[in-house]
């Protein structure tokens, strides 16, 4: 499992990897759950991560083929020697033939502008009614026909709970094994704390995504290497408790909740 954080800024960028962030995700916050990130601001950001470190960015909600190679060609992504990843909403679309079509024209696009650099993460919404978007089985689908190369599920809306608010964990540990069963790589954001830290771990995504909890002043705020490392601490302490304790229940985390301390696969 690895921990993805979500950074708006150059200057985050240092916190997020001295806390021992696996993933650097470029997002920004004002502009929603998949707020895209400005291309000026994702070199700045690009430029601070070690090549060696994994990046994705938020490319916000595309509804047609255009908004697709516009976002998508605009990002300058340069080669690294870790992947990149770019991640696509869908608020408003709930054709399972248009999304495929929309995941088919970014993988191309994908190869193309970054010259392979990108593969693409196809983005589901657990509140899904309140983006207008299709439920996250097909998105999966959809997903895994256009030969894209992972699937993340978070929430839309940052106002009205978490992730387990929307979604029972059953449905996303079906979700996270129907993924895998078709080659994609599973990740899991929306709201998540230290609270859910054990409820992610039993649905067993390959990367969790935090921003929120990261920032001491909200998700808009700035983050903080300290939080960063808590996190990561918990996550790792998580990973060995359950492989000493498989058959534990099931739990959203929301029962006794602690206090404080989201490219195209290779031919």
């Amino acid at each position: 499992m690895r921990l993805l954080a979500s950074v708006r800024s150059a200057k985050e960028v240092e916190a997020a990897v001295s806390g021992g962030a696996d993933i650097i995700d470029a997002k920004e916050p004002s502009r929603g759950s998949l707020g895209a990130i400005s291309p000026e601001v994702f070199a700045q950001i690009q430029a601070r991560v070690p090549l060696n470190l994994e990046m994705s960015a938020a490319l916000g909600d595309v509804a047609n083929s255009l908004g697709v190679r516009t976002s998508i060609a605009a990002l300058p992504v340069v080669s690294r020697l870790a992947r990149v990843y770019l991640k696509l909403g869908f608020s408003g679309v709930t054709s399972r033939r248009r999304l495929r079509t929309l995941l088919e024209v970014a993988c191309a696009v994908a190869r193309e502008a970054t010259n392979g650099a990108a593969r693409i993460i196809a983005v589901a919404y657990a509140d899904n009614r309140q983006a207008g978007s299709a439920d996250p089985e097909i998105v999966w689908d959809a997903a895994a026909a256009a030969g894209a190369a992972g699937v993340l599920i978070d929430t839309f809306s940052k106002e009205r709970g978490q992730l387990f608010d929307w979604i029972q964990a059953e449905r996303l540990q079906n979700l996270v094994a129907q993924a895998r069963q078709a080659g994609l790589l599973t990740a899991l954001a929306g709201g998540l704390g230290r609270e859910q830290i054990s409820a992610v771990f039993r649905v067993d995504p390959d990367v969790v995504g935090f921003r929120g909890a990261l920032c001491p002043a909200g998700r808009e705020g700035e983050v903080s290497r300290v939080r960063v490392s808590q996190l990561k601490i918990l996550v790792i302490h998580a990973s060995g408790s359950l492989k000493r304790a498989p058959s534990d229940r099931l739990s959203t985390g929301r029962e006794t909740p602690e206090p404080a301390a989201n490219l195209c696969r290779p031919n």
